[in-house]
């Protein structure tokens, strides 16, 4: 019990020290950053420990990934995938197997059926003795044909319940890699898959925008109450923008404290009024220290917009209300710029253009 208790605390420390360095260099909490973190300082892949030791002190998510994807490769999801795909297909084969035993079945009972209808028409072999002979290879025929389909229901009942957890387990793991860890909005992968589908289609592009909040001063929040507090208001963010938006808006946390919101159906004006809804909404907010009651003060944030018109792809799309919120920051934040306000802004593509008949 003694070694298991060590073991336990030995485990818990190792954790805590994951999750400590992972926030004091600024990295986001997605499950392979963890592992990643967890297999450097653990000590179990020397490589992996000297290869994020020469990142920078604050390395950026694509080049964590880089590592994720040198040295995890092989594991987690695309194993998760593969084995959930062999699964599926042994369950298929199982099921279509039962369904040739049931036909063969029925073909068999149908030969039955047609061999004594045969030798019902024939009035020279009907007789007393032939017709309970008969009567009896029916009743045997049928009573198995029957037993047949009892089985086959209830084999493909459980199969079906079989599928169903494999369906399950998927969709968990799904939406387990498209989620942020912490405030469970989705994650940076999600992001950029749902801003990559807003090019897809020219009629997508007329009525989507991009919006980017960024939590004000977040490093001095950090340094003056610690990262436990920071990351209770980066939660607190994320509910009040779940809570403050209206439909299907899609709603990512992108980076330590930023936010992307992608709206459809909404033009500029409409924009400017969510974004000035959700910029209120954190400014009244009292955020205070969870532990202790303590308030701790006013947490804004700032917000950069671009209608999807203006951009020619989404990574000029996302550059651009990135340019918008920089603008905030600069001008004194808490406030909204549209990158159509800034000077230097130049016609987009016109995307009626690509409007289909």
């Amino acid at each position: 019990m003694q070694a298991a208790s060590v073991q336990s605390e030995r485990t818990t420390d190792i954790a805590s020290t994951v999750v400590a360095t992972m926030r004091q260099m600024g990295v986001v909490a997605l499950p392979r950053n963890y592992e990643i973190f967890y297999e450097a300082l653990t000590g179990a892949n020397q490589q992996l420990a000297l290869d994020l030791v020469s990142l920078s002190k604050r390395p950026t998510q694509s080049e964590l990934d880089e590592l994720g994807r040198k040295h995890f490769g092989q594991n987690h999801g695309h194993r998760i995938v593969e084995q959930a795909r062999e699964i599926i297909a042994h369950e298929l084969e199982d099921v279509a197997r039962l369904l040739r035993t049931e036909r063969t079945s029925l073909e068999r009972y149908g030969e039955i059926l047609n061999e004594t209808s045969n030798g019902l028409a024939d009035p020279r072999v009907v007789n007393k003795d032939i017709l309970a002979k008969i009567a009896s290879v029916m009743a045997v025929a049928t009573e198995t044909t029957i037993d047949h389909g009892r089985q086959l229901a209830a084999t493909l009942g459980e199969k079906t319940v079989e599928l169903e957890n494999v369906k399950s387990k998927l969709e968990e793991y799904k939406k387990l890699a498209d989620t942020d860890a912490l405030t469970q909005v989705a994650n940076r992968r999600a992001f950029d898959r749902q801003l990559a589908y807003v090019y897809s289609d020219p009629k997508v592009i007329m009525f989507s925008s991009l919006i980017l909040v960024d939590i004000d001063r977040f490093k001095e929040i950090n340094d003056r109450f610690g990262h436990p507090i920071g990351d209770k208001i980066i939660q607190a963010i994320a509910n009040i923008l779940q809570a403050s938006i209206r439909g299907q808006t899609f709603i990512a946390r992108t980076g330590g404290e930023e936010f992307a919101l992608i709206l459809d159906g909404v033009g500029e004006e409409g924009v400017m009024g969510i974004s000035e809804r959700l910029r209120n909404a954190i400014a009244q907010t009292p955020f205070s220290n969870p532990q202790t009651g303590a308030p701790l003060g006013s947490i804004t944030v700032s917000v950069g917009i671009c209608m999807a018109s203006e951009a020619d792809s989404a990574e000029d799309l996302y550059a651009k209300a990135d340019r918008a919120l920089y603008r905030s920051k600069v001008n004194g934040r808490n406030r909204i710029t549209a990158y159509a306000s800034l000077i230097e802004t130049r016609p987009g593509k016109n995307w009626m253009l690509y409007r289909s008949e």
